[in-house]
């Protein structure tokens, strides 16, 4: 092919082009936040502070935090990013141990979590001793795990024992730590469910970058933080399993985070050093000089209360406590299957017309509305099934159905990332293909799927659609306590406020309000998304 082909070559159509495409962007970005922006400033109010308020923040907060900015943009960037990194770490950790916290008091007890914890431990624990003695293959470590964690979770026989009417042999493990006359006190029962846990994590992260002792060290600080607070907890005038779990959802992240750049650069220190001295030297001096803040619709009470007729008095409470579990039900239910189903597409299934079939049908399902998919949810689990409606079992069902194929299609861009080389080499060394799946495949392509999945969890948790067919409430006055409660998620109570109760008052207080949580909680999402995508494209 010769160069006339192409036609006249000009750099200025090319210019052209690319400053239209990058004015096309600016206008949506704008757009966009304009929008937020106003929904901001109706939600918090900033201009109902008093102008001291204004003045000692500017002074303490923004004008330290610009100077220090500044300077590391112009002299060191890299660690500009990486201080605010960590300062988006501590806000996007305070805002899910809010989440922790709100699961822990009011609707899972700490021995029901204890118990669970200890149901998928046990399953876990002796399938890792056999696969270390006897080395089974896939089919067998699968039905193995499956076997162990039913038996575990549900008892024996269980109820599809019951559907047959065999008759109860042996409890659950849930069932059986209940059952226990006397049990350690809730903050116990947290350090060893969650701090422990946690900790194993931290360990391992610390050992990665140092050694076992190392890792031992982050293990042992991780539950003496936790304890910590637990008996410190008395005269800060809060209870200890709140505490416990607060500190340990931020304080870990937020500890090794700052460790890693201590090691590695200590000048990104210095971001989140102004911005949080900052914060705390300005609450302290508004509070000193008697300087209201902003008369702000999202407070601790529009946190923590229901719904009232009355704007100023509603709450986002139990539709936030309802999004929170409808995204446990959904991490679930689809989460298993959506990575098992892009595994067995990507490294077992045949290349024929069925597999292709599949293929384009997965593709365009990612596209369906999500309408659709609440009469899916109606149709298979409503009508077919006999389940009751609106609860947190077919809500959470009905939004796997929804992201399901996204999750698919993303865990399988992942896989599919893996160089075959890898594969290859794993071969030759022995391993068989499950061997290599586990050890290799997996591995290198979990935080990929890790994006993508949150990424999904990020459309579901903003449905309002397939929720409103599925029968679920607008409003609820109280969390649900089981799968089976009805439950209604923080888009449908906006959406309930913006119509039901849509009066000047709702659409200038209550709406704003919740719209910037809702948003607030997504941007929390997508931001951990956007943390795994480049920490695996720099390991890459």
């Amino acid at each position: 092919m010769s160069t006339h082909d192409f036609g006249q070559v000009s750099r200025t159509v090319g210019t052209v082009f690319r400053y239209a495409l990058l004015a096309a962007t600016l206008v949506g970005v704008v757009a966009l936040g304009i929008l937020l922006l106003f929904v901001a400033v109706d939600a918090i109010q900033p201009l109902t502070a008093d102008p001291g308020w204004h003045l000692t923040f500017f002074l303490s907060f923004v004008l330290p935090t610009l100077a220090v900015s500044g300077y590391l943009y112009l002299r060191a960037p890299d660690s500009l990013r990486a201080g605010g990194a960590i300062v988006g770490l501590l806000a996007v950790t305070t805002m899910f141990a809010g989440g922790v916290v709100l699961i822990f008091v009011d609707i899972v007890s700490p021995i029901a979590w204890f118990g669970f914890v200890l149901a998928l431990a046990l399953p876990a624990g002796v399938l890792a001793l056999v696969s270390r003695t006897l080395s089974p293959g896939m089919g067998t470590s699968v039905g193995l795990g499956a076997l162990l964690l039913y038996l575990s979770l549900a008892g024996v026989p269980g109820p599809l024992g019951g559907v047959v009417g065999l008759a109860p042999v042996a409890p659950s493990v849930i069932a059986l730590v209940g059952s226990i006359p006397v049990l350690p006190v809730d903050w116990m029962l947290l350090a060893v469910s969650v701090s422990l846990p946690v900790g194993l994590l931290a360990g391992s992260y610390v050992a990665s970058y140092t050694d076992r002792r190392g890792g031992t060290a982050a293990l042992g600080l991780t539950v003496a933080l936790g304890v910590a607070a637990s008996l410190a907890a008395p005269s800060l005038g809060i209870s200890a399993g709140p505490s416990l779990l607060l500190a340990t959802v931020i304080g870990v992240p937020a500890g090794l985070a700052v460790w890693r750049s201590w090691e590695t650069d200590r000048l990104a220190l210095a971001v989140p050093a102004v911005v949080v001295g900052g914060a705390f030297v300005g609450a302290v001096a508004v509070e000193l000089l008697g300087f209201a803040g902003p008369q702000s619709w999202v407070d601790w009470q529009f946190l923590t209360s229901a719904h009232s007729r009355i704007a100023e008095d509603a709450g986002l409470y139990p539709a936030i406590g309802g999004s929170i579990l409808l995204m446990g039900a959904v991490i679930v239910l689809s989460f298993p299957f959506g990575v098992g189903a892009a595994i067995y597409m990507e490294e077992y299934a045949p290349d024929n017309r069925i597999t292709r079939l599949i293929d384009v049908n997965i593709s365009n399902l990612a596209g369906v509305p999500s309408v659709v998919y609440g009469l899916l949810g109606l149709g298979v689990f409503v009508r077919f099934a006999g389940q009751p409606t609106g609860t947190v079992l077919v809500g959470g069902a009905t939004l796997s159905l929804l992201i399901l194929p996204i999750i698919i299609i993303s865990s399988r861009e992942a896989i599919r990332s893996v160089p075959e080389e890898m594969r290859q080499a794993s071969y030759g060394m022995g391993a068989t293909r499950w061997q290599t799946v586990k050890n290799v495949v997996l591995p290198r392509a979990f935080p990929g799927i890790l994006t993508g999945t949150i990424l999904a969890l990020g459309r579901a948790i903003g449905e309002t659609a397939p929720l409103i067919m599925i029968g679920a409430p607008d409003v609820v006055f109280s969390l649900p306590a089981e799968l089976s409660a009805k439950v209604s998620a923080m888009p449908l109570q906006v959406y309930a406020w913006a119509t039901l109760y849509g009066s000047p008052e709702f659409y200038q207080k209550a709406v704003p309000a919740g719209v910037v949580v809702l948003v607030s909680v997504l941007l929390a999402m997508n931001s951990l998304a956007i943390v795994l995508r480049n920490r695996y494209q720099n390991e890459q």
